[in-house]
C-alpha cells in the first residue's frame, strides 16, 4: 500500500528561472532615465525654425558677391564708428586743442589735411561715422515702424478706413519728403533726435504702400479664414499671422532705407539744419562750405566726408538689393 500510494504522487513540476538577461544588461551598462516620450514645445519647434531660415538665409546671401562686398563695407566702416574713442579720442572734436593749423593740406602727420580750426580731418571723418551711421539706422526704423503699421492696418481692415488712410499716404507720397524735413527741422529745436523725427515721419508712404499690399495678400490665404473662424480677433490675425508673412518685406525696406536716411541727414546738415554739438559727415561738409573749401580749392576738405557717405550708401544699397533678391526671387536681382 505505501508503495503504491508513493508511485502515485505527482512529481513537482520544476519552477523556472528567471530571467538574467536584463540583469546582465543592467549591470554592464549605465541606468538611463525612461524617455518620456513627451514632443517637442512649440517654443522649442519655433527656435528651430528660426535658426534653420536663418542659416538658409545665409547660403543664398553668400551667392551675392555684390551683397558680400556691400556687407564687408559695411562691417568695416561700422567697427572703425565703434573704436572711434580709442582710435581717434573725444578730444578730435575740441576747437581749443586743434593739433595743427587752419586748412592744412594732407600729410604724413595729417593724411586727410585739417578743416579751418586745425583739426584732423581723418580723426572728425572717423567720429562723425558714429553720428552719421547712428541718425540713418533710427530714421529709417521709425520710417518703417510707421510704415508698417500704417500698411497692415490699412490692409486688415479695408472698407472706407482703408481708402482714407491711403489717400493721405497718398498726400504725404506726392510731397517732396526732403522739403518736409526741412520744414520739420526748421520749426523744431536743432538736435540729432529732430533730424531723426523729420526724417522718419516723411519717408514712410512707400512702405506703407508695400505692406498693405502684402497685407492683403496674405489675408486671401486660407488659413486666416480658419484662424478666424477660431475665434481669432483682429489683433491676433495681425500679429500671429500677418506680421511674420510682411517681415521679409520689412526688412528688405529697412535696408534699403538707411541709405536714403543718412543721404537725407546728410543733406539737413549741409543746409546747416543739423545738430551743431556733433559732428557728422553732413555737418562736415556744411563746414568746408561755410570755409569757402570750393572757391579756394581746398579739395581735402570736401572729398572726404563726400566720398564716405558715397561708399555707406552703396553698401547699404548693395545689402538691401540682395536681401530683396534672396527673400523675394523672382525680382531677379543680379548677383
Amino acid at each position: 500500500m505505501t508503495s503504491s500510494t508513493t508511485s502515485a504522487t505527482p512529481a513537482p513540476e520544476p519552477v523556472p528561472e528567471p530571467a538574467q538577461e536584463p540583469l546582465r544588461e543592467s549591470a554592464s551598462e549605465p541606468a538611463r532615465k525612461p524617455s518620456s516620450g513627451k514632443p517637442p514645445s512649440a517654443a522649442s519647434l519655433a527656435r528651430q525654425r528660426r535658426k534653420a531660415s536663418a542659416v538658409r538665409f545665409w547660403k543664398q546671401y553668400r551667392t551675392h558677391r555684390a551683397g558680400l562686398y556691400g556687407l564687408a563695407g559695411l562691417v568695416l566702416i561700422a567697427l572703425l564708428a565703434l573704436a572711434a574713442p580709442l582710435l581717434v579720442g573725444a578730444d578730435v572734436q575740441s576747437v581749443t586743442k586743434a593739433p595743427g593749423t587752419a586748412l592744412e593740406s594732407p600729410s604724413a602727420e595729417f593724411p586727410l589735411g585739417t578743416d579751418q580750426f586745425g583739426r584732423s580731418l581723418l580723426g572728425l571723418l572717423i567720429w562723425g561715422a558714429r553720428i552719421s551711421l547712428l541718425v540713418g539706422l533710427l530714421a529709417a526704423a521709425l520710417s518703417v515702424a510707421i510704415g508698417t503699421l500704417v500698411g497692415i492696418v490699412a490692409g486688415h481692415y479695408g472698407g472706407w478706413f482703408s481708402t482714407v488712410v491711403m489717400r493721405i499716404t497718398d498726400w504725404f507720397l506726392v510731397m517732396p519728403a526732403l522739403v518736409l524735413a526741412i520744414v520739420l527741422a526748421t520749426v523744431m529745436s536743432r538736435s540729432m533726435w529732430t533730424v531723426v523725427l523729420a526724417i522718419g515721419v516723411t519717408s514712410w508712404p512707400t512702405t506703407a504702400r508695400l505692406v498693405r499690399a502684402q497685407t492683403i495678400a496674405v489675408e486671401s490665404r486660407p488659413y486666416i479664414e480658419r484662424a478666424t473662424a477660431l475665434g481669432g480677433g483682429h489683433r491676433h490675425v495681425m500679429t500671429r499671422h500677418v506680421l511674420p508673412n510682411v517681415m521679409p518685406l520689412v526688412l528688405a525696406q529697412t535696408t534699403l532705407g538707411i541709405s536714403t536716411a543718412i543721404l537725407t541727414e546728410a543733406t539737413l546738415a549741409f543746409l546747416g539744419l543739423g545738430d551743431p554739438t556733433v559732428v557728422s559727415w553732413g555737418g562736415m561738409l556744411q563746414d568746408a562750405r561755410e570755409a569757402g573749401a570750393v572757391s579756394s580749392g581746398h579739395w581735402w576738405y570736401l572729398a572726404p566726408p563726400g566720398i564716405a557717405i558715397a561708399l555707406v550708401a552703396l553698401a547699404f544699397t548693395l545689402c538691401g538689393r540682395a536681401v530683396e533678391s534672396v527673400l523675394n526671387p523672382k525680382l531677379g536681382v543680379g548677383r
